[in-house]
């Protein structure tokens, strides 16, 4: 895979609570520099990216619900209607999980659902499942959801839970999916080989903290 081919699915990520804003500045040039797919920071950040990167292709992704899933519906998708107003052209949402593994399925699919409709048409909305945290059968369960839901990407993890992206679930997931909806490795991924492994195990976006690092090891 080549590197523009390669920078062009990365998530280029800063999420880390004592992010700064030269540090927020920094992470927008670099995905100048590297023309990554998106710059994917806290909500805070998203106007100053949107300045940042403004008439660049670079879109600016911000999370919602993050990194719990469990705040309200109707806080997520006031979120999200924020986010976008600030400039955020993807939102990636943390599934409740707590929802999920109770069985409240109707509940999860609503939660999605309404911040699909927050987000509106031209913004896509990526399901961030906590996989760690979850059976295989719920994992498949969370897909199928955010599938019928109207989401257009699922996503393995917050990278806040102890546990990353694997192979194994990035083939599950995509299983799940089938060949059309967008597949989003994040969490652990550090090195080109692992992000070429995510990719072939039918992953079709990565989100990384050390994207420069695996663009430089191509």
């Amino acid at each position: 895979m080549t590197e523009p081919s390669l920078a062009s699915i990365i998530d280029h990520t800063l999420l880390k609570p004592d992010a700064t804003s030269d540090q927020i500045d920094t992470l927008c040039h670099e995905a100048l520099t590297y023309q990554f797919a998106s710059v994917c920071v806290n909500p805070v950040w998203v106007a100053q990216c949107a300045e940042r990167l403004r008439g660049s292709r670079v879109r600016v992704c911000t999370v919602v619900g993050f990194p719990l899933g469990a705040t309200t519906t109707a806080v997520k998708a006031t979120e999200t209607e924020d986010a976008v107003q600030n400039g955020a052209a993807e939102i990636d949402v943390v599934l409740n999980i707590g929802w999920l593994k109770s069985g409240f399925f109707e509940r999860v699919a609503a939660d999605i659902t309404e911040v699909v409709r927050a987000a509106g048409t031209s913004v896509p909305v990526k399901v961030i499942l906590e996989t760690g945290l979850l059976t295989d059968e719920e994992k498949k369960t969370a897909c199928r959801i955010s599938r019928e839901a109207g989401a257009a990407f699922v996503k393995t993890s917050t990278g806040f839970a102890g546990s990353g992206a694997t192979v194994r679930d990035i083939r599950l997931m995509r299983e799940a999916v089938g060949p059309r909806m967008g597949v989003k490795a994040s969490g652990g991924i550090r090195d080109y080989d692992t992000a070429i492994a995510m990719v072939h195990a039918g992953a079709s976006r990565i989100g990384s903290s050390s994207s420069v690092a695996i663009i430089r090891q191509k």
